[in-house]
């Protein structure tokens, strides 16, 4: 079972790609669909989706992306079909731990916007940090650390996009928005970006294999 949403940023995300490499939206989206649908528990369709990305290379880069987005899709979808106190359960407490170094901070994202859809508001920063991820309470310091370039770059929001691309740029490797941090700004600068300012995007981007398919998932959400 895929969520509608889920199934139309891998379609969206698979899109984006073919336009950067030579890979074959359809097929690599039939591929994932066909993980993403398993009758099967979370950790084996973690290990369906590693091998269709390493049978895939193309899709490398987006590996943890679409680890992301296999997570919202069970607790959008498969978890429907579970026990009501499932997700308290000793058994998934136990695939957290096995899955701790997996995904990126696309995960709290797509949460957030299935937020502002049920709740009708629109995606912006500053409520993102505030309001979802709470980084301004004492007890979500480890969110404030982690979202510190973030934090103290909101003025980005009133820049053009080569702005974001040269703090992007500066943001420390071992930083873990690093990779995130350049298309997660963009669509908060501008959610409804068109065609033309995706190309702006994609100009400035430092690996557009990966920007431009991210920022597709995100727009799929709203």
């Amino acid at each position: 079972m895929i969520d509608p949403k889920v199934k139309n940023g891998i379609k969206a995300a698979m899109a984006a790609l073919s336009e950067y490499s030579n890979s074959d939206a359809a097929e690599l989206t039939k591929q994932l669909e066909e993980v993403f649908s398993l009758e099967v528990d979370f950790l084996s369709k973690v290990d369906a989706l590693d091998k269709t990305v390493d049978d895939n290379p193309e899709l490398e880069g987006l590996r943890e992306i679409l680890f992301d987005l296999l997570m919202v899709n069970f607790f959008s979808a498969d978890v429907k079909k579970l026990e009501e106190d499932y997700l308290d359960s000793k058994e998934w407490e136990d695939i957290e731990e096995e899955t701790l170094d997996r995904g990126t901070e696309m995960l709290n994202l797509l949460l957030y916007l299935n937020e502002c859809a049920d709740e009708d508001i629109e995606p912006e920063l500053e409520d993102y940090l505030k309001e979802f991820l709470l980084v301004d309470e004492d007890e979500f310091q480890d969110e404030y650390r982690i979202y510190e370039p973030v934090i103290s770059n909101q003025i980005l929001m009133e820049s053009p996009v080569v702005e974001i691309a040269k703090v992007a740029e500066k943001v420390s490797d071992d930083s873990e928005l690093k990779e995130i941090f350049y298309p997660m700004m963009c669509f908060f600068q501008n959610p409804d970006a068109g065609e033309k300012e995706k190309q702006e995007i994609a100009a400035n981007a430092s690996d557009k294999e990966f920007t431009m398919p991210v920022i597709a998932v995100l727009q799929s959400f709203i």
